[in-house]
């Protein structure tokens, strides 16, 4: 067996070209089995070649007593390790490589709430990270949401969308990109605002995944917007209104609906533990494990800046500096997995909502399953689901 690294930062090794790898593990999360079971993974050049359910085809290379998964796919979150990604590329890598060392091989970077012009400017300081592929695209993450929930983004900074607007956010970059890569992959918005029905049908004709957030929509406007074409649910529950039983609000249309992926955000801070698992065991094929993270993800507690705001951070709860808002989270994916199976969440399913489900929520294709032919990004993880070391396709 070979001896992998443990502890806070996990080793994590690139699959470059030329190379191969069997792995067996007495548990695996395979494409096409229901549940856990022993299984096997060939790679080729960085590229899953086969895999298989028991013991593996010859001499495996590493022989694990544990748990193999594709990498963690992560679709919300800002930071980690000190940094933003609306710092630069210097402060974007840091924040890959922390979130890595827990299992992450693919992120979409959140950006708050800024000017259109200071959007425009870290869309195209982000673009070079997306065209060499280290980074899966960007999440927009306002200006266009409700006042009321805006929950850790500056009110002054929020506006109704307006259609140029959107057209200038999403040109950034096109010239640097090939026709196959996206940058701006989610937008979240209010969908009660002026205008911001029209915006969702704009957004999904440029086939941008739209996603109900920070929002006072009651029931029947969230199910409006969702027949235009929204498909997800930022960070459900949270800066949006009680689902109260004579006003269930967005929260019900978005969790009830069968279009609709439901973020989570899984650190028993945000929501219960107890109601994640609910959501997840009641929408199995359509709930998503996010991080929503800030800088202070893989860092110690104190003082951090989240776009405008200010955040102080205790206990590993992150705060607007001098208030109860919460603002974003410290978590990382795998945390959010171990949380949700403590709730009663199978491992599998846990697994996908971190992995499969993600993916196939932003449409990053070659990620988030050990299909043949996907990169072969993978992570092993102990008993206790702890990574131990990470592969990712250079």
């Amino acid at each position: 067996m070979t001896n992998l690294t443990t502890g806070d930062v996990t080793a994590h090794v690139e699959l470059q070209s030329g190379g191969q790898l069997l792995i067996h593990a007495t548990r695996a999360l395979l494409p096409d089995a229901s549940d856990m079971c022993e299984g096997w993974v060939k790679t080729v050049d960085g590229i899953v070649t086969a895999y298989g359910v028991g013991a593996a085809p010859g001499t495996p290379d590493i022989d694990w007593d544990g748990v193999l998964s594709p990498g963690f796919v992560d679709v919300h979150s800002h930071g980690g390790g000190g940094a933003n990604f609306g710092d630069g590329i210097a402060s974007a890598r840091t924040v890959l490589a922390t979130h890595r060392a827990h299992g992450t091989t693919t992120m979409i970077g959140s950006l708050v709430t800024q000017r259109i012009d200071e959007l425009a400017a870290q869309l195209s300081q982000l673009t070079p990270l997306v065209r060499s592929k280290e980074l899966a695209g960007v999440h927009l993450e306002g200006p266009w949401l409700a006042e009321k929930y805006h929950g850790a983004h500056p009110i002054a900074r929020l506006r109704a969308p307006i259609a140029a607007d959107i057209e200038q956010l999403l040109t950034v970059g096109n010239e640097q990109l090939p026709a196959a890569q996206q940058l701006v992959r989610l937008v979240t918005i209010a969908p009660e605002l002026d205008g911001a029905l029209a915006a969702i049908a704009q957004l999904v004709a440029r086939r941008v995944t739209v996603a109900i957030g920070h929002t006072a929509c009651d029931y029947d406007t969230a199910c409006a917007a969702i027949s235009l074409g929204a498909t997800g649910a930022t960070h459900l529950f949270n800066a949006m209104p009680e689902l109260l039983h004579r006003a269930p609000g967005p929260a019900l249309a978005l969790w009830e609906h069968p279009q609709v992926w439901t973020e989570l955000i899984c650190d028993a801070t945000h929501v219960s533990a107890a109601l994640v698992a609910q959501v997840m065991r009641s929408k199995p094929t359509r709930c998503v494990l996010v991080s929503d993270a800030m800088a202070a993800a893989g860092a110690a507690d104190g003082e951090y800046q989240l776009g405008e705001l200010s955040v102080t951070v205790t206990a590993g709860i992150s705060r607007v500096t001098g208030s109860a808002q919460i603002a974003g989270s410290t978590l990382t994916l795998d945390r959010a997995v171990r949380t949700a199976v403590a709730a009663g969440v199978p491992v599998a399913l846990a697994l996908r909502a971190a992995t499969a489900h993600p993916a196939t929520y932003l449409g990053l294709s070659g990620v988030g399953s050990l299909t043949v032919g996907n990169r072969a990004n993978m992570v092993l993880l102990d008993d206790a689901l702890l990574p131990q070391q990470v592969f990712i396709a250079s």
